[in-house]
């Protein structure tokens, strides 16, 4: 997506909330190094990828995958498979949680109005009703355990919306926020 928006715009945002980025988030800095150099995407012909002759279609580029192992190396990372199954927990965990945060924080009036944004802006599953319509489904116990578990790697980025955690101890759901008086 970076590719194709133009990696330079998330730069220049990125600088502009340097000064001000909270110290204990984790920040990458691999989209960093390749603006650095001046690989915005398919407008300069390179970025995460490679676009030959004006190509449409990426190719990879081996000194990117050298940019992130150097990164890796930086952080003590090492690298770990994970199961299609674990790459959706984890996606969903994250999309709920910011969506919690945006209902409580009064951005969205309801978890409702997350639900048709996702739906109609974003291409969410209509079977699955919503980001916040799947919580309820799934269980909002569940997402907070999830949240909980992946916090023991990075408690500041998993760090659970006090929505969410009301809701579950009260034994309530997000639909029970989209009904009025």
């Amino acid at each position: 997506m970076a590719d194709l928006a133009g990696g330079d715009i998330g730069w220049a945002t990125r600088k502009r909330k340097a000064a001000t980025r909270d110290p204990r988030e984790r920040y990458v800095q691999i989209a960093d190094r390749l603006c650095e150099r001046g690989w915005f995407g398919q407008k300069t012909g390179r970025g995460y990828y490679l676009y030959p002759e004006g190509a449409r279609i990426g190719q990879p580029d081996p000194e990117v995958l050298a940019i992130i192992e150097a990164e890796r190396k930086r952080v003590g990372l090492t690298p770990r498979a994970f199961t299609n199954q674990q790459i959706v927990r984890r996606y969903m965990a994250a999309m709920i949680n910011e969506g919690a945060n945006v209902v409580h924080a009064g951005i969205a009036l309801r978890p409702l109005d997350v639900d048709v944004t996702f739906l109609s802006g974003y291409g969410f599953p209509r079977y699955r009703g919503g980001p916040m319509k799947y919580a309820d489904l799934i269980g909002l116990a569940n997402v907070l355990s999830s949240l909980r578990e992946f916090a023991e790697q990075d408690a500041f980025f998993w760090q659970p919306s006090p929505l969410l955690v009301d809701l579950v101890l009260r034994e309530s759901d997000f639909a029970s926020l989209n009904r009025t008086a």
